[in-house]
């Protein structure tokens, strides 16, 4: 199932298809935020921005904003 980083729920992980180059950080690519990687959302912050994710052993805090630019395919366990 296709959809975006921001919409995952706590606890699920999903494989980066693709992704806005101009509305990605450069850190984020440099940490990992690449096609082809897996990624899991481990918790929202209590406003429910920005949110913390694990991807390539980096544990990240990203906007929404920018969550709802790269694009992801859930993985089913």
């Amino acid at each position: 199932m296709k959809t975006t980083l921001a919409a995952l729920k706590k606890g699920q992980k999903a494989i980066i298809t693709d992704f806005n180059t101009d509305a990605i950080p450069l850190k984020l690519l440099e940490m990992g935020c690449l096609p082809g990687n897996e990624v899991q959302l481990l918790q929202i912050a209590p406003m429910g921005d920005p949110i913390y994710i694990n991807v390539s052993d980096s544990h990240v805090a990203i906007r929404l904003e920018t969550a709802a630019e790269i694009d992801v395919i859930l993985v089913t366990e």
